[in-house]
């Protein structure tokens, strides 16, 4: 069988260097995404010394028009790309009232534009093909209301959400789609940690194993310090469940005139 070729965005470090050391040892060829060039360099001669496998770099911005558009039709040209791992991320911006608008901006680029452009460019090529799989990191967030980082909650919700969709688009054409949503996570994002309590900070490498089983599991939504995945589960269906209620002829009789 011909070599899989897997593309990752946020390739430089943190959860996406991870999910290339991991995919290389599947032996996956790989394209690597990200803005520093002297670190992809040295990930990619490391990668394929140790493995045997391909490994091209393409440095790029993705919250930048021109470095998006270069990313997309790559991924849009390899018919050997059979992966796409979204792992590319900000926080940025804290609070609305902080007014730090062109932090917002520049978050909300990578966390729903830059993804969303991604993945519809890999959901149409992966259809036609009529196989392949896209990776979406979320974040837990997506389930916290939190004034400390409003925007960054909403971009993972987001995330979720496109992914939950994507999946009932494309899953017919064969293609896969998994969301993962990691909670603090010991990366260059966080600091290592920022003196959050131990409990609650995940090494990297635990996270992105556990991603990869879940992805092998065929899980939908794969959230890795979930033990009881029935909670996940419950909310799934409720939210299912709201459905059929939210959109009616009539408004709801607490609404009624007096």
């Amino acid at each position: 069988m011909a070599a899989q070729t897997a593309l990752i965005t946020g390739a430089s470090s943190g959860i996406g260097e991870i999910y290339a050391d991991r995919l290389a040892k599947r032996g996956y060829d790989l394209v690597l995404v990200g803005r520093n060039a002297e670190k992809l360099q040295q990930l990619a001669t490391s990668l394929a010394s140790s493995h045997g496998i391909k490994v091209e770099r393409i440095v790029a911005d993705l919250g930048e028009p021109a470095g998006l558009a270069r990313v997309e039709r790559r991924l849009e040209a390899d018919p050997a790309i059979t992966l796409l791992v979204n792992s590319a991320g900000l926080i940025g911006g804290g609070p609305l009232s902080a007014g730090n608008l062109d932090e917002l901006s520049s978050m909300l680029n990578i966390n729903v534009v830059a993804l969303t452009r991604l993945a519809a460019v890999a959901a149409k090529v992966f259809a036609a093909r009529g196989n392949g799989a896209i990776v979406n990191l979320a974040s837990a967030m997506a389930f916290i209301d939190t004034p400390a980082a409003a925007a960054y909650a909403a971009s993972k919700a987001y995330v979720l959400n496109l992914s939950l969709s994507l999946d009932l688009d494309v899953k017919p054409q064969g293609v896969q789609v998994q969301a993962v949503l990691p909670g603090y996570t010991r990366t260059p994002m966080i600091s290592g940690g920022a003196g959050l309590p131990a409990e609650i900070v995940m090494d990297a490498d635990a996270m992105v194993d556990a991603a990869l089983a879940g992805f092998d599991a065929g899980e939908l939504v794969t959230i890795p310090s979930l033990e009881a995945v029935a909670a996940y589960d419950d909310w799934a269906e409720r939210r299912v469940a709201l459905r059929p209620h939210l959109s009616l002829s009539k408004p709801a009789s607490r609404y009624a005139a007096a």
